[in-house]
């Protein structure tokens, strides 16, 4: 098997975003167990596989339909469902109601919705190994990073109100298919 064949679905690039996946199931896992900051450090590493993945795809010319394809599904997994899965589970410490908590899961699957609209719209722009000089609306990592920013506040008491935190989860859910112009690194 070689690393460096480019139809290899077992590439070096796909074996990093496979990791990417793997380390985003796992921090569900976390969050379930409440082991909040784990799961934001196997966030995190998911993180820079998404990173890492993109430079080794472009490097060794690995870029495929199936690499991409496969890198957003990674990053939906990672940075569209697992950070509004942590936040919700951190708020409801604050949630004083059963239709508080509705509401709260209602927004996290629009802001979940939100994020795979923009993957796909992404995609649909996108074409192999091509890397525009700036993003149209916040990219899902960047997305996954208010998000756990948010967690943060809350967590610390900084925004102790469940109802602020939503509101600013809408905010963010709106950026990502906004017409926002955001460079890419």
């Amino acid at each position: 098997m070689n690393l460096f064949d480019k139809d290899n679905r077992f590439n070096i690039a796909n074996l990093v975003t496979y990791l990417n996946v793997a380390l985003g199931v796992a921090a569900i896992y976390f969050i379930v167990k409440n082991d909040f900051f784990t799961a934001i450090i196997l966030a995190w590493c998911a993180g820079a596989c998404d990173i890492i993945d993109g430079k080794l795809a472009r490097k060794y010319k690995l870029s495929t339909e199936f690499g991409i394809q496969l890198d957003s599904f990674a990053d939906f997994l990672s940075f569209v469902v697992m950070p509004p899965f942590l936040l919700f589970y951190a708020l409801k410490s604050g949630m004083t109601s059963s239709l508080e908590e509705l509401v709260v899961g209602l927004v996290f699957i629009g802001y979940i919705i939100a994020g795979l609209r923009r993957l796909i719209e992404f995609n649909l722009k996108v074409e192999e190994g091509e890397v525009a000089k700036y993003f149209e609306g916040v990219p899902t990592p960047l997305g996954a990073i208010l998000l756990w920013i948010l967690y943060l506040l809350f967590s610390n008491s900084i925004i102790p109100s469940v109802g602020l935190i939503t509101l600013l989860v809408i905010a963010v859910a709106w950026s990502m298919n906004s017409k926002l112009k955001i460079p890419h690194p």
